[in-house]
């Protein structure tokens, strides 16, 4: 006998947490699952007690200080089409994906050891390209990066052309985004 999934969907959309609602019910069962439409209301709960965590990538980010440490057992829904690298999230969902393919995504987190990523980087970032990370996180633009860690430009555009390859990770909203779900820089020292 399987145990019973306990799941929050924490999403703002009515119409989203329906259908994942509906999703999970038919090919996951048993389940147990909360909505809730904001994450104030999701705060006034014993929210320790779910085993899985779905919400968008706006509420995740706002409240990274709880779903970093949960990050395994999070998934965010997206809007975009094409998948993201893995190394951006260990779970996520595009909403104009395939039902076939979000019943995949969905079946490979459920089914995930909660103590390994399903794909981690071979690389790790060296101190300084981490220090490049936190400043690009900050919205600095390559000049600014170069003029705080008093390196040349030609030295900021290297270490950027690392960390892309090292990540796959090419925009600076996914570098962003990173930075933050892997604890190098945090929401509250996001400019904005």
């Amino acid at each position: 006998m399987q145990r019973t999934k306990h799941i929050a969907i924490i999403l703002s959309d009515t119409l989203q947490s329906t259908g994942l609602q509906s999703l999970i019910m038919d090919y996951f069962h048993p389940a147990e699952i909360s909505y809730y439409p904001g994450f104030s209301l999701f705060a006034k709960v014993a929210y320790d007690s779910f085993d899985y965590y779905f919400t968008d990538a706006e509420t995740f980010t706002i409240n990274a200080d709880f779903f970093l440490p949960r990050k395994m057992k999070a998934c965010i829904l997206i809007h975009q089409s094409d998948p993201l690298p893995h190394t951006l999230t260990p779970y996520y969902i595009g909403v104009n994906t395939p039902q076939e393919v979000i019943i995949e995504q969905l079946q490979t987190m459920f089914s995930a050891d909660n103590h390994t990523l399903p794909y981690e980087g071979n690389k790790e970032l060296s101190p300084r390209e981490t220090d490049v990370l936190q400043l690009i996180a900050k919205g600095s633009t390559n000049k600014k990066i170069a003029d705080k860690l008093h390196i040349s430009l030609n030295t900021v555009l290297s270490h950027r052309k690392n960390i892309t390859a090292k990540l796959g990770i090419k925009t600076v909203s996914g570098l962003t985004f990173y930075a933050i779900m892997n604890g190098v820089i945090s929401a509250d020292n996001m400019e904005l």
